[in-house]
């Protein structure tokens, strides 16, 4: 069995980076740790954490072809994010005017849930712990 110590980060490719820099600072509120452009490539990297822990790469390239993404397409499902009260989220998500899906409850925990969607279509979670 491999020794795994945990997820060391998640990997997300934009087709607009300003659009989605934005959204993943200042409407979900991630830290920027480091930005870089890459000349050669003509990509910028960020890296972003959550409560200074490293998170997720966002990368920009020119010209990425779209992909299917909604939760039940094959491959990576959708991203989570553990929040306290559900409610404050959902507020301060609609004051960002980001549109959220009716919340639901897990039939196996009884715990409320909600998705959005980044400025690509990527599926967030923002699950009530």
């Amino acid at each position: 069995m491999l020794s795994l110590l945990r997820v060391h980060h998640i990997a997300i490719i934009c087709s607009d980076y300003a659009v989605s820099k934005r959204f993943y600072t200042e409407v979900l509120g991630l830290e920027v740790q480091q930005e870089i452009y890459r000349t050669e490539r003509d990509s910028y990297k960020l890296d972003l954490a959550l409560n200074g822990q490293y998170l997720i790469e966002l990368f920009s390239f020119p010209e990425t072809p779209a992909r299917l993404s909604r939760p039940e397409a094959t491959g990576l499902r959708h991203l989570a994010f553990a929040v306290a009260d559900l409610d404050a989220t959902t507020r301060e998500l609609a004051g960002h005017q980001v549109a959220y899906e009716p919340i639901r409850v897990d039939e196996s925990t009884n715990r409320r849930f909600t998705f959005i969607q980044d400025p690509d279509g990527l599926p967030i979670e923002f699950y009530e712990v």
